[in-house]
């Protein structure tokens, strides 16, 4: 069984989780092309391309946003800087009942690199946003935030393969029932205002074209490192991790850490979540390839990186 392992040594985002697919040998210009059925691309471009972090090569991936958000989002201190999470990480019982609907997937896919962490010496401009914005779905607009009716509208207009679908609408459901939870709001009335922007919109659609993609017939996962310390969001000084990413993770092992940052991000916290059948070592396996996703932040002594190994388990 073609199986992916996520190695969340320093946490995990969506950002990483791409990257780490693209270094893995998935095909991002192919992930682009699908991405255009949402019909939104004049709000980012796309970057992608090796840097090297404490010393490993590995794939750095960016959304550029089109113009900046108005308003402050939540978890802005780690979303907005470079447009994507540090690293994300997640976490759910749920996925065991979805899991068999959700990874059904059989092409396969080349990898791509290109530019630098710093990083964005190369910014593929491939995806030029020569459209006009015409007034027809007020959801395929530049966005503050979007609702959760409205992000279901768009994946499913957007034509995508059942897998592909299905996991997007997995992951999403997930991040919105923590939100609402948070907020006390019923699922039909959460406005994301993280998760709602455009780049974890890519992040998490993405992860689905690229697994999709790679024919990846079961996940699963290391314990999810959280980070500590504080970070500071829209509605004060929070302790890591973030209420969200917390609630994202419940069911799911999350491991100690002292690295004072956050390392997981509720996209990334989700696609875990969501996806992997179990938490657990390194299981025995053929190992076919390896990806290394970079993080945006650098740490001294501790490689900011996401690492994915794909391979056969008997």
């Amino acid at each position: 069984m073609r199986t992916l392992y996520f190695d969340c040594f320093s946490g995990i985002s969506g950002d990483m989780v791409i990257g780490a697919l693209i270094d893995a040998g998935a095909d991002p210009f192919q992930m682009e092309e699908e991405l255009k059925k949402l019909n939104i691309e004049e709000e980012y471009t796309l970057s992608w391309g090796k840097v090297v972090k404490n010393g490993i090569t590995s794939t750095k991936f960016d959304v550029i946003l089109s113009r900046k958000p108005e308003h402050l989002h939540e978890y802005i201190h780690s979303h907005e800087q470079h447009h994507h999470h540090e690293h994300s990480h997640s976490n759910d019982h749920s996925h065991d009942h979805e899991q068999s609907h959700i990874l059904d997937h059989n092409e396969h896919s080349h990898s791509n690199d290109h530019s630098h962490d710093h990083e964005q010496s190369h910014i593929l401009d491939h995806n030029e946003h020569s459209h006009s914005n015409s007034n027809s779905h007020e959801h395929h607009h530049h966005h503050d935030h979007r609702t959760y009716k409205q992000i279901v509208e768009i994946i499913n207009e957007a034509n995508f393969n059942a897998s592909v679908k299905n996991m997007s609408l997995a992951i999403f459901k997930k991040i919105g029932e923590a939100e609402g939870h948070i907020h006390g709001l019923p699922l039909e009335k959460v406005h994301f205002h993280e998760v709602g922007a455009v780049d974890s919109i890519i992040d998490i659609i993405g992860a689905a074209i690229l697994i999709n993609q790679l024919g990846i017939q079961s996940v699963l996962s290391s314990a999810i490192p959280t980070g500590s310390g504080h970070i500071h969001i829209d509605h004060g000084v929070y302790p890591v991790p973030a209420p969200a990413t917390l609630e994202i993770l419940k069911g799911v092992p999350i491991a100690a850490s002292d690295i004072r940052s956050e390392l997981a991000t509720p996209t990334g916290a989700a696609i875990a979540a969501v996806l992997a059948e179990s938490f657990c070592p390194l299981p025995t396996m053929t190992v076919e390839s390896i990806g290394y996703g970079a993080g945006t932040k650098t740490f001294k002594n501790h490689p900011n990186l996401l690492r994915i190994i794909i391979g056969e388990m008997q």
